[in-house]
């Protein structure tokens, strides 16, 4: 257990959410399916301990960049002691919502890839929405929004993208839904035969 984490969320159960680090097993099997080798930047939302940071460093490319949002002030400073020898890592103790400001400060248009551990449940629907088409805008043309939940209820609210492919893990504390969003229907493993059919199924879901 991560007893930086642990008293995090009882100091702020609403805005940490979780108790315990993702698994390895979970961790592995929202990284794995990602391609590397394509991904210059990447940007991650609710760094927490760094379990998942640890990973993305460990493969991101030498001249990637790693953005990495994390509000609760102790945790962000958790991660800087981290990661205080790669420069390849940017800790923003700031808004998700306003991470294509922070990519513009390094020069950056937008990113490839986001992954997003972030309680969305517990966000209102406003801002959840805001949170939903920055990162739409924010990434690239083939970019990916990668979001592990408890629920897949924020497939519903995200019909600005044009498809999303669910994975179910089990091998977690608490089990977790992985959700890729697919910006463009090039990324798509197996393609929808009309957009809009997909569209309409994603937002029946909630």
């Amino acid at each position: 257990m991560s007893s930086i984490l642990f008293r995090r969320f009882l100091a702020r159960p609403m805005q940490v959410a979780y108790v315990l680090p993702s698994s390895k097993k979970l961790v592995a099997r929202v990284l794995d399916h990602l391609d590397f080798g394509k991904i210059q930047t990447f940007v991650e939302f609710g760094g927490g301990e760094g379990c998942y940071t640890r990973e993305i460093a460990k493969r991101l490319s030498s001249d990637g960049r790693l953005f990495v949002f994390e509000l609760d002030p102790h945790l962000a400073e958790h991660l800087r002691k981290q990661f205080r020898d790669d420069a390849r890592v940017i800790i923003c103790e700031s808004d998700a919502a306003l991470f294509r400001d922070e990519l513009h400060k390094h020069g950056i248009a937008q990113a490839d890839c986001v992954i997003s551990g972030i309680p969305f449940s517990y966000i209102p629907p406003r801002k959840k929405k805001e949170i939903l088409h920055a990162v739409h805008e924010g990434l690239s043309e083939d970019g990916l929004f990668v979001v592990y939940q408890v629920t897949p209820e924020l497939k519903g609210h995200a019909r600005m993208f044009v498809a999303c492919e669910v994975e179910y893990c089990i091998a977690s504390i608490p089990p977790m839904f992985i959700l890729t969003f697919h910006k463009a229907e090039t990324t798509v493993k197996s393609k929808p035969r009309k957009k809009a059919k997909r569209s309409r199924a994603i937002a029946k879901v909630s």
